[in-house]
């Protein structure tokens, strides 16, 4: 799953360790997050949500992966 999570982060200038502090999470977790190496639980995407006043679509988009027939 792709995400705009630093993206969002940078623009309104708030670092990995001030969002975690926010969300009560680890920066780790943070910085996984953006760097698509965890996908994060659904309340915690909630939580990033409402940090950031988005819809979750609008953070994170699924990669679709090709049908098999």
């Amino acid at each position: 799953m792709r995400n705009q999570l630093r993206v969002l982060r940078t623009d309104r200038e708030v670092s990995q360790a001030q969002l975690a502090a926010a969300l009560g999470v680890s920066r780790q977790t943070i910085n996984a997050i953006e760097n698509d190496r965890y996908d994060p639980s659904l309340p915690l995407a909630f939580a990033l949500a409402r940090f950031f006043a988005q819809p979750i679509e609008e953070i994170f988009h699924d990669d679709p992966k090709p049908t098999e027939y």
